[in-house]
């Protein structure tokens, strides 16, 4: 039921409407009549209205100062104008005000009730619309842990930009920001419980881990296959150290979980990062933690720091830094590869790392150019000689630019067979396509669909490759094959010009004159014609 107020300053016509329509049939009801706007606004505020039906011209207020109030002071109140003829361009002021519904007088009560029902319908929508955006939201929010979860997931497994963990982290209400990160997960000691129990028990362990760790302000917690990770965390403003608060919380789950649930856990501990892009190395190095209970025992915290005292190690050759590298190679200008192995040594410059891990991410790098070797049909015999290891140069190199320069020169070289050896394949398959049109241009088939058929490839493909090589399109090297043979034949026989076309791969004698004539500005009549005088 809709509400709806009256305002016009003839009572005989308030109370004729009153009385005309059985207002709450239709889903309405009129709570209040005014008879001028000043009356219509105080009713307003008083009773808040879903609509007004308001005539033009009343005193103090009129209908459109009433209307130009409502849309300023309750945007949502629908607004429908009572106007006569003779009112209406002055009416026609009310659009920018955004009225929904006019009504010219004289009206009847089902004018007045057809436009009513209009607004009823658009209300119903825009009712209906919002009840659904509200089930959407309330579906999201009760949805929101588990989108929360499911990200932290891919956070700790795999190698996500900063601008994707930005994005999601507002989608979904996290807030990640710090100056150093942590992961650790919690591995339920007894292996032998039963799937239902152990579902329960992860359950419950996380809601005593999430305890503690909020109380502490410290992190997230969720669980991923069969872990209950925690993800601590220090802002910006914090100066303790992330390891020791984050063994202390850790340490406080663990006897908790026994305490309450009466069982032991052992936890893993990663590494700190200090970006959030970087949570899968220590998401690993909790795992990799984890296996020292063989060595170590059941039942403790135990931080990978503290078995492997591993160093932090920059000369990481990882999967994007090799695609990267590839890429260059294969597709890339000698500037541009030069370029990218300076970056890739740009890392070792400030870095202070053992000649060891310097020789070793040496090997990874050639080793990766040797796979574009092998992918390119280049034999290293080629690059490095028959006699010699590559791996063996990295080994006689003295300094870091004496083996960034030895690389540099491997790719430029690389780079130099992969150009020679396409450009070979280019001109041969060139030449291929070029003997296949002599032989079959007098086909009228012949096409650049049917030469990519008989030599496998695409025709974009084939259509740049021709082009760079031929210095012209195949277009253009047909019609000249084929205006050459019909030179030919117009010189050396007496055969009809519908004959010399259909040799030469025209179906239709009148559009081979039409291309004779733009190639050599004459017809072929003209053309024979001044061949044999």
């Amino acid at each position: 039921m809709y509400n709806l107020i009256l305002v016009d300053d003839e009572e005989d016509v308030r109370e004729g409407l009153m009385q005309e329509i059985d207002w709450e049939s239709y889903g309405f009801q009129v709570v209040e009549r005014a008879e001028n706007g000043k009356e219509a606004m105080e009713l307003i505020e008083k009773v808040m209205p879903d609509i007004v039906v308001t005539d033009i011209h009343m005193p103090f207020m009129n209908g459109l100062q009433l209307a130009e109030w409502v849309r300023k002071t309750y945007p949502s109140i629908k607004i429908i104008i009572l106007t006569g003829y003779d009112e209406f361009e002055y009416a026609q002021k009310a659009i920018k005000l955004q009225i929904d519904e006019y009504v010219l007088k004289p009206f009847s009560a089902s004018d007045l009730m057809e436009a009513l029902l209009k607004v009823k319908r658009q209300m119903d929508k825009e009712l209906f619309d919002m009840q659904n955006l509200n089930a959407l939201r309330e579906k999201y929010h009760k949805s929101l842990p588990v989108l929360q979860s499911v990200f932290l997931s891919s956070l700790i497994t795999r190698s996500l930009s900063e601008m994707e963990i930005h994005e999601k982290c507002a989608q979904y209400d996290l807030h990640l920001l710090g100056s150093c990160y942590m992961v650790s997960v919690i591995q339920i000691d007894n292996h032998r419980l039963e799937q239902g129990d152990a579902y329960l028990l992860q359950f419950a362990m996380l809601n005593i881990a999430d305890e503690i760790v909020q109380n502490h302000c410290h992190g997230h917690v969720f669980i991923h296959h069969n872990h209950v990770v925690i993800l601590s965390m220090l802002d910006h403003d914090h100066n303790d150290c992330l390891s020791e608060v984050t063994i202390g919380v850790l340490e406080e789950i663990r006897l908790n979980v026994h305490k309450f649930l009466k069982l032991t856990v052992t936890i893993g501990v990663g590494s700190i990062q200090s970006s959030l892009s970087e949570l899968h190395e220590s998401y690993q190095g909790a795992l990799q933690a984890l296996n020292y209970r063989l060595l170590l025992g059941n039942d403790r915290v135990i931080w990978i720091q503290d078995v492997e005292n591993k160093r932090h190690n920059p000369l990481i050759f990882d999967e994007m830094k090799e695609q990267a590298l590839i890429r260059c190679i294969k597709v890339g200008m000698a500037d541009e590869a030069q370029e990218m192995i300076q970056l890739l040594f740009h890392v070792v410059e400030d870095a202070r790392i053992s000649i060891q891990d310097f020789q070793i991410y040496c090997i990874e790098i050639l080793m990766a150019i040797i796979r574009v070797a092998k992918d390119m049909a280049v034999e290293l015999e080629t690059l490095f000689g028959s006699s010699q290891l590559p791996i063996a140069e990295i080994y006689k190199c003295n300094n870091v630019l004496e083996a960034r320069q030895w690389i540099t020169d491997i790719c430029l070289q690389l780079m130099d067979h992969i150009a020679v050896g396409r450009q070979t394949s280019y001109k041969n398959l060139v030449d291929e396509a070029k003997a296949y049109i002599k032989q079959h241009f007098a086909e009228s088939d012949m096409s650049i669909q049917r030469i990519c058929q008989h030599l496998h490839i695409s025709a974009g493909y084939f259509s740049s490759i021709f082009k760079k090589e031929v210095k012209t399109t195949f277009v253009n090297y047909l019609l000249d094959l084929r205006m050459e043979a019909a030179k030919e034949l117009l010189r050396t026989t007496d055969l009809k010009a519908f004959e010399i076309a259909e040799r030469v791969g025209y179906s239709d004698p009148n559009y081979f004159s039409f291309c004779f004539r733009k190639k050599f500005g004459m017809s072929p009549k003209d053309y024979r014609n001044g061949a044999r005088s």
